[in-house]
C-alpha cells in the first residue's frame, strides 16, 4: 500500500483536464454484457475501479481490448459463468450492476458480498427488489444468489429509494425484458441519463431520462455501439476546490457545463471567484466566505460526493457554515482527522449527518486515513492548505477514483510524492 507524502502552504495553478464519469464507466461497461456485437467506449477514465470492472467482464467470458487506456472495447458473444470472481466483486460495489445482465445471459446470478466504501453500511436491498418483481426469485446460499425461472418479466415499480445504482440496475434488467417497463421514483443523476442513452444506442427504446419516470422497451436483440463518456463533474469539482483551498487559480476541463452548475452555485455562496465557459470551468484566487448552510440532496441537489471536500473548504471561510449530507452517515465521520490538525475548536459535529465548521482556520499537517474515496480526496486537500507535511495512507482509496492523481497534483505545483 502507497502514501502520499504533501508538503502543505503551496498555492496551485494551471489546467487539468478530467476524463470520463467513474459513476457511469462502471454501468456502461455492465450494459455491454447485454449484447453479443462488440462495442466501444471512448473518454474511459484510468483509475483500478474501471480496471477491476473491466476484469470481472474477462472473468465472465467477454474480450475487453484497452485495459488501462482511455479506449475499452467490449465483445461477448457468450457469458460462460454465472458467478462472477469474489476477490474482484469484494473490491468494487459497482459489481453489483452485473446482476441484471447475467439473468438476461444467463438465468442466473451469484454475487458474492460487493466491496466498495463503507460495504457494511449500503445495502443493496433496492437493486434486490427491482429484480425480484421482474421474475428474479432469490435461491438459499452465499452472498446474493438469484434465479429466474422464467426470464425477466417487463413490469411496473417503484422504488422505495431514488438509488443511482439500483436505479441503472433496473435499468439494466428492464432493457432485456420482453415489453415495456416503466421504473418510478428514479434517480436522475447525469450518470443514468447517460446509460439511457447508451442503451438506446444499443436498440433500446427508452423515454423519461433524466425525470423520476423512466419507460424502457425491452426485449429487442441488441446491437454493438460507440460512445464516449461525458467528463466526470465530480472530479471536476475536487479540482476546483483543491484550487480554492490553496487560493490557486485552476482551469478545469471536461466537464459539462450543465453538470458543473450545481456545485459552481455552492462554491459562488462561499465566495469563490468561479466561471462557468462550454467545458471549461475557472476558479481564481478569493477572500473565502462561510456559506451559512450547505444541504446535499438527490439530483440536481448539492451531491453528497462532494460534501466531505467542501467541508475541508468551510476550515478556510469566514464565518459560520452548517454542512448537512442527510444521505450518508459515515462521511463526515471521516473528517474526524481536521480536528488533530488544529482545527478541533473550529469543528463541531451534531450528529452523524451535520457538522458546523467555523472558519477560518489554521491547519497543521499530520498523518492522516483514507477511510474512503470522497473524504480521501478532502484530506489531500486538507494536507494542500496546512502548514508543514502530511502523510495520507492508503493512496489506493484515493486512486479508485481519481486516475494519475500524484502525476497531475504535480503538474499544477503541488510539493506531494508517492511513497
Amino acid at each position: 500500500m502507497s502514501t502520499l507524502v504533501i508538503e502543505g502552504g503551496q498555492r496551485l495553478s494551471g489546467s487539468v483536464e478530467v476524463e470520463g464519469n467513474k459513476n457511469a464507466a462502471l454501468p456502461l461497461l455492465a450494459a455491454c454484457l447485454l449484447t453479443t456485437e462488440a462495442c466501444v467506449l471512448t473518454n474511459v477514465p484510468r483509475i483500478s475501479d474501471v480496471e477491476v470492472m473491466a476484469r470481472l467482464l474477462l472473468d465472465l467470458g467477454a474480450e475487453v481490448e484497452g485495459i488501462g487506456s482511455t479506449t475499452l472495447r467490449i465483445c461477448c458473444p457468450e457469458v460462460v459463468k454465472d458467478e462472477p470472481d469474489g476477490a474482484l466483486v469484494g473490491r468494487l460495489r459497482g459489481s453489483v450492476l452485473l446482476l441484471g445482465p447475467l439473468l438476461a445471459r444467463r438465468g442466473r446470478a451469484y454475487l458474492g458480498a460487493p466491496g466498495g466504501d463503507f460495504p457494511a453500511r449500503r445495502t443493496i436491498s433496492t437493486h434486490l427488489e427491482a429484480l425480484m418483481v421482474m421474475g428474479a426469485q432469490l435461491v438459499a446460499g452465499s452472498g446474493h444468489r438469484l434465479e429466474t425461472p422464467d426470464g425477466l418479466k417487463p413490469t411496473s415499480m417503484y422504488l422505495y429509494e431514488a438509488s443511482v445504482t439500483g436505479t441503472e440496475t433496473a435499468l439494466l434488467a428492464a432493457a432485456a425484458a420482453p415489453g415495456v417497463s416503466e421504473i418510478r421514483h428514479a434517480a436522475c443523476e447525469p450518470h443514468v441519463v447517460e446509460l439511457c442513452v447508451f442503451l438506446q444506442q444499443l436498440g433500446v427504446g427508452i423515454t423519461g431520462a433524466g425525470t423520476s419516470t423512466i419507460r424502457v422497451e425491452g426485449g429487442a436483440k441488441l446491437r454493438g455501439a460507440e460512445h464516449q463518456l461525458w467528463g466526470d463533474y465530480i472530479e471536476a469539482g475536487s479540482w476546483a476546490v483543491v484550487g480554492a483551498v490553496t487560493g490557486g487559480e485552476i482551469e478545469v476541463r471536461g466537464a459539462r457545463g450543465e453538470d458543473m452548475e450545481v456545485i459552481a452555485a455552492v462554491l459562488k455562496r462561499m465566495n469563490i471567484a468561479c466561471a462557468l465557459d462550454g467545458d471549461v470551468f475557472r476558479v481564481e484566487p478569493s477572500r473565502l466566505k462561510a456559506a451559512g448552510r450547505i444541504i446535499t440532496g438527490l439530483w440536481p441537489g448539492f451531491p453528497s460526493d462532494m460534501v466531505s471536500l467542501v467541508t475541508v473548504l468551510a476550515t478556510q471561510c469566514e464565518g459560520q457554515t452548517l454542512v448537512h449530507d442527510w444521505m450518508y452517515e459515515l462521511r463526515l465521520f471521516a473528517l474526524e482527522q481536521l480536528s488533530s490538525m488544529d482545527a478541533a475548536r473550529g469543528l463541531f459535529l451534531c450528529d452523524p449527518h451535520r457538522i458546523i465548521v467555523t472558519g477560518p482556520m489554521k491547519l497543521r499537517g499530520r498523518p492522516l486515513d483514507s477511510r474512503d474515496l470522497r473524504s480521501g480526496m478532502a484530506l489531500i486537500a486538507a494536507g494542500l492548505a496546512a502548514d508543514g507535511q502530511s502523510r495520507l495512507a492508503q493512496l489506493e482509496t484515493v486512486e479508485r477514483g481519481y486516475g494519475r492523481l500524484v502525476e497531475r497534483l504535480q503538474a499544477l505545483g503541488a510539493k506531494v510524492a508517492k511513497v
